[in-house]
């Protein structure tokens, strides 16, 4: 079995275990970056839209990741924390298998090359920083383009309640008052709403959530999102760019153990995966939210301001009508989520690999002691 394959199947194992561990926090920063709520604009033209959008938008500050957290709980029950776990599974089994193995196969290609050049005299060949980031911009473009329309579908069915919510709230508002002064209502007047209403609260299961899908925007919608994705392949372009930088200084000081390896404890993986992470998420997390906004659910409400399509239109609008601060909705959630979730992913990897290494070592003496048994 090649590297690459026991790199990609390893990834793949971390990342499902991470997954499963760290989902109720993803599901509940989809809904924070994914709740569009307008400035009050309509001040400066009425009086009376000014009361009805104050009434329908109360001033609050956001939630932060324990309220959310206890919001969809009472809304939703415990398994509104856990809708699209199946998908998102599947999802982060393809994504981290094909990342991981295109990431290896390419860094192998590199180090073949820096080897090939220290034998034609180049001692000071090596592979660098810029290298290693354009392995992983590279192997990140191909998961991407892969695996986008599995998040699409995550993204959509972790934000149904929220979408039907502010559907139904958005619905009783046209109905009661003129069109002239119809307003985009919050989440937390729609949650009022909805909560003492008999309807249910989200259900579509995978496949309706397909169907719903390919009915709003046909097979393009499968891929919406992508190019703030591809963008922030960076992400994890940077966060390996970190890992390894930093896995490299602390390897090199470490002593050679018995099996002709240097030793770095599960623990220092964690910590080292979480701090390279870290870095990587607070740089481009704007651009995450940007592509939340794009594949979640757009016709809901009746306000156009916040609906989008396309990448330059959403992030136009939110500027416009949001603020910069837009950007950043749900931030801490995520950090603490995909922090823990790259710990825990980097620790399992780096010790299915030690050990898939261990028994292919392992599988290839047996057959000596065999022989040697044999002739005795």
């Amino acid at each position: 079995m090649s590297d690459a394959v026991v790199n990609g199947l390893a990834g793949a194992g971390g990342g499902i275990v991470a997954q499963i561990l760290t989902y109720p926090l993803q599901a509940v920063n989809t809904r924070q970056q994914t709740e569009r709520k307008a400035k009050a604009k309509y001040a400066a033209q009425d009086t009376e839209a000014a009361l009805a959008f104050a009434k329908a938008n109360p001033a609050q500050k956001q939630r932060g990741t324990i309220q959310e957290l206890i919001k969809v709980i009472k809304t939703e029950g415990w398994g509104g924390l856990y809708r699209g776990l199946r998908p998102s599974l599947l999802g982060t089994a393809c994504s981290q298998g094909v990342y991981y193995y295109f990431y290896q196969l390419l860094k192998n290609e590199a180090e073949a090359r820096v080897a090939r050049s220290k034998k034609l005299g180049n001692a000071d060949a090596a592979v660098g920083m810029l290298t290693s980031l354009i392995v992983a911009s590279l192997a990140g473009c191909a998961n991407v383009l892969l695996t986008n329309p599995i998040w699409v579908i995550v993204t959509r069915m972790q934000t149904q309640a929220q979408a039907q919510m502010v559907s139904e709230i958005a619905a009783s508002n046209v109905n009661a008052r003129p069109s002239k002064y119809a307003v985009v209502p919050s989440v937390d007047s729609a949650t009022t709403s909805t909560s003492s209403s008999s309807s249910p609260v989200g259900g579509q299961g995978t496949l309706d959530t397909v169907k719903d899908l390919y009915k709003e925007a046909g097979v393009r919608g499968f891929w919406k999102g992508v190019l703030p994705t591809l963008i922030m392949v960076c992400n994890p372009a940077i966060q390996f760019m970190l890992y390894e930088g930093m896995l490299r200084k602390l390897t090199e000081k470490r002593r050679v153990t018995s099996r002709g390896s240097k030793h770095v404890s599960a623990s220092e993986v964690f910590l080292l995966g979480a701090i390279a992470k870290l870095g990587a998420t607070v740089v481009t997390y704007p651009l995450l939210v940007v592509k939340s906004r794009l594949q979640a659910k757009q016709a809901i409400g009746g306000d156009k301001s916040l609906q989008y399509t396309g990448t330059l239109d959403a992030i136009g609008k939110m500027i416009r009508y949001e603020g910069f601060s837009g950007f950043y909705k749900g931030m801490s959630t995520k950090i603490v989520q995909s922090v823990v979730a790259a710990a825990i992913l980097f620790m399992i990897k780096e010790e299915l690999v030690k050990a898939a290494r261990a028994l292919v070592t392992k599988q290839i003496k047996i057959p000596k002691v065999v022989l040697l048994k044999s002739a005795a």
